[in-house]
């Protein structure tokens, strides 16, 4: 992925279609004027804006490393939209997210990954490992994959919760060590033994112009500390992913303890 291409299509929502109850945030199916489907994520919901940074960094990171992710659009929604709605909640949740909102791209007919149905090959399952534990993501596990089967190939989906370090306030970017035993609960942990390998390949595909591209993907509006400018904040993410990065030996070797652990 060259980073001078990245960007992210943006669409308008002409019909909301369904709730999608499953999610602590209310996402919903909602069909833009592209005439397509999307799975939106809103900027109103409980988690806020720092739920669709997570969702946007982390989905293009996932993609310039190989793997399969729905694609990403912004989403525009006009502030008439939903007033018909005749759930008050729902109803709510649309006002609250007038404007930008990120979506991902509807895959119909995918079915929920199942660790005991299908198995992973130890390449793949060591990227997403590997990914994961780059970004904290603490959301992929056995009880909630947040993971899709379609057409035969695995899809990743839902990284909101990834990155939570950025909900820790002021300074939470500076470098230190920083733990992750978390990732003993990773669904796909007993299958990545080439987790040193692909350190090695994920490190040299993730270079200083690729992170900083995708950082300058979030819209300033979505960048809500009242003290630091959009530029500061996403130089904060570019940060806390650089020295993550710096430090990938270190997770690595704790993913690597945490499946041991597990043999």
């Amino acid at each position: 992925m060259q980073a001078s291409t990245l960007s992210l299509r943006t669409v308008g929502a002409t019909r909301y279609v369904t709730p999608l109850r499953e999610g602590g945030s209310l996402p919903a199916l909602m069909e833009a004027d592209d005439g397509f489907l999307y799975v939106v994520k809103f900027r109103g919901a409980g988690q806020g804006p720092k739920a669709l940074i997570a969702e946007l960094v982390v989905g293009e990171l996932a993609r310039a490393l190989g793997l399969r992710v729905p694609e990403l659009v912004f989403l525009e929604l006009d502030e008439s939209f939903g007033r018909t709605e005749p759930d008050e909640e729902i109803q709510d949740l649309l006002r609250f997210s007038t404007g930008l909102n990120l979506a991902l791209h509807y895959l119909s007919g995918a079915i929920t990954f199942d660790a005991l149905v299908t198995t992973v090959d130890a390449r793949l399952a060591s990227q997403v490992v590997w990914l994961d534990a780059l970004t904290l993501n603490v959301d992929r596990t056995a009880r909630n994959t947040n993971m899709l089967m379609w057409h035969k190939q695995l899809w990743l989906i839902d990284h909101g919760a990834a990155l939570y370090a950025h909900h820790a306030g002021a300074g939470w970017a500076e470098p230190r060590p920083r733990s992750f035993p978390q990732i003993k609960d990773h669904v796909l942990l007993p299958q990545a033994t080439e987790l040193a390998a692909v350190d090695a390949e994920s490190r040299a595909r993730i270079t200083p112009e690729l992170l900083r591209a995708i950082v300058a993907l979030v819209p300033d509006v979505w960048l809500t500390e009242p003290d630091l400018s959009a530029d500061a904040q996403r130089a904060a993410y570019v940060q806390f992913l650089e020295y993550r990065l710096g430090a990938s030996e270190t997770f690595v070797q704790e993913a690597d303890a945490a499946r041991q652990a597990l043999v």
